[in-house]
Order: structure tokens, then C-alpha cells, then sequence
């Protein structure tokens, strides 16, 4: 297991409210698809900012956006490069979580376990420097069902977390443009491992304050 830390203000705790976006690229069957699994969790204090950046990236792109919604594996790479450095000028923080899909040789009855605990993880890790955090993930299931699930897992997590306020959302990332950003994120990472191209990574590796790669051979 790789962890890097990283203080962008000399501290390691933060009393203010912090909002966090969360989005994946890769996919999570241990032996087929992509080899690696990345979960992206972008923090700040305020979202508006990452907000008008996704807006003004739509406006530019005017009517041609049909979907109403950015994607990095949509888009050229000069405009993910602007959109990146755009950002990173921004306060915001990175966490990122990297599963290493060929170390496993027992998977779980699940692939979405593999899911579930990568964004539990990175929610753990924000929970432990800021405490009171908005999370908003991309809303991957339609089932209520498994949306119960998720929110569950993530909350085992971080029950020994003491004096947390946690509010989970699963959001539609048309209407939650900020998350638009976090895919742009789980996209530039998943270049770095999948690819071994860092280009894009570079661009946003000085918000980066998490980085763990889980090299998990039994699920």
C-alpha cells in the first residue's frame, strides 16, 4: 500500500465545512476491463467556484453540449488540460484511491464491493483532516436499494470518526456540475496508472493531499 500525504496550509485539521464530489474511472471486475480502479474525491469550501469553472467550460462548447454534461474521455485534450489547470488554480483538495485490480486473486462475491470500499476509504481519509464534510457522489445506482448500500458501507467507515457531521448525497452530475470536475480528476489519474502518461496528472498534483494505491490480493 502507497499513501502520500500531503498539508497545503500547515495544518491537518480543519474546523470549517467542507464539501467533497466524488467520481470513478476504470471498472471494478477483478479480471477483465481496465487493471486499475480509481475513486476521485474533490474537496473545497466552496463549490460555487468549481461550479462557474464546469459552467464556463459548457458555455463554450454552447450548443453542441447536448447532453448538458462534460466528460473527460469525451473531450480533446487540450481542453482537458485548460480545464485542469483552471481548477488547481482554485482552494481545492484532491483524495484519490487506486485499486490495483491484478494484485487480487480472491475478488468479492461483488464487484461493487471493490466500489463501495474504495469510496468509503476516501471518505474516511476526509473525514479525518476536516470532520464535517457534504459529500456528493455520482449517482451510480438507480436502485434505492443499493444507494441504502452504499450510504451504509461509507458510514461503518467513519462510525469511529468521534464529533463527524456527514451528509451523503447520490446526485445526478448533470445537476451537480461539480462533479463534472471530479470526473476530470478520476480521468487525469487513471491516464497516470492505466496509461503511464502523468501529463494530466501533473497538472493537478500540487492539491493532491491523498494518493493510495490498495494492493488487495483477498476481497
Amino acid at each position: 500500500m502507497l499513501q502520500k500525504y500531503k498539508d497545503l496550509d500547515g495544518k491537518t485539521m480543519h474546523d470549517n465545512y467542507h464539501f467533497s464530489f466524488i467520481d470513478e474511472s476504470g471498472t471494478t471486475s477483478p479480471f477483465s476491463g481496465s487493471r486499475f480502479f480509481v475513486v476521485a474525491l474533490l474537496d473545497t469550501k466552496n463549490p460555487r467556484k468549481v461550479e462557474m469553472h464546469v459552467r464556463r467550460l459548457h458555455k463554450r462548447f454552447g450548443t453542441n453540449l447536448k447532453s448538458g454534461e462534460m466528460k473527460a474521455n469525451a473531450s480533446q485534450e487540450n481542453t482537458i488540460r485548460k480545464f485542469l489547470s483552471t481548477i488547481a488554480n482554485e482552494s481545492i483538495e484532491i483524495i484519490v484511491i487506486i485499486v490495483d485490480k491484478k494484485s487480487i486473486w480472491r475478488p468479492p462475491k461483488n464487484n461493487e464491493k471493490i466500489y463501495r470500499e474504495a469510496v468509503s476509504l476516501a471518505v474516511s481519509h476526509a473525514i479525518r483532516l476536516w470532520q464535517k464534510v457534504e459529500i456528493y457522489l455520482d449517482k451510480r445506482y438507480t436502485s434505492r436499494r443499493l444507494r441504502k448500500t452504499l450510504e451504509k458501507e461509507i458510514r461503518e467507515k467513519i462510525s469511529d470518526f468521534p464529533h463527524q457531521v456527514v451528509i451523503i448525497h447520490q446526485e445526478n452530475s448533470i445537476a451537480r456540475k461539480e462533479l463534472q470536475a471530479a470526473d476530470f480528476i478520476s480521468w487525469a489519474f487513471f491516464q497516470k496508472y492505466e496509461r503511464g502518461d502523468s501529463q494530466f496528472y501533473e497538472i493537478i498534483s500540487g492539491n493532491v493531499i491523498v494518493e493510495e494505491v490498495i494492493r488487495r490480493r483477498l476481497w
